[in-house]
């Protein structure tokens, strides 16, 4: 068991949420007692509602952020 918290960067989107909750809960699976925290980003791909996806730009929409969380330590995997 670890004492450090296990932190997972995900979007706040259902299915984004969804597939991080799950990732969590195999990861406790095989390594019981493991505390896992999900930290929820909003990527600039979330922010803009308003213009179509393929006018402003690819993946890097939804990813920066997520990427950028890493980088800072802010978490352990996305």
């Amino acid at each position: 068991m670890s004492d450090r918290v296990l932190r997972i960067a995900t979007r706040r989107s259902p299915l984004a949420l969804w597939q991080a909750q799950h990732v969590a809960e195999q990861v406790k699976s095989v390594h019981p007692g493991q505390a896992v925290r999900l930290v929820p980003i909003k990527t600039q791909g979330d922010k803009i509602l308003d213009v179509p996806l393929a006018k402003i730009g690819g993946k890097g929409l939804f990813i920066k952020e997520l990427e950028q969380a890493l980088l800072d330590e802010v978490a352990d995997l996305a």
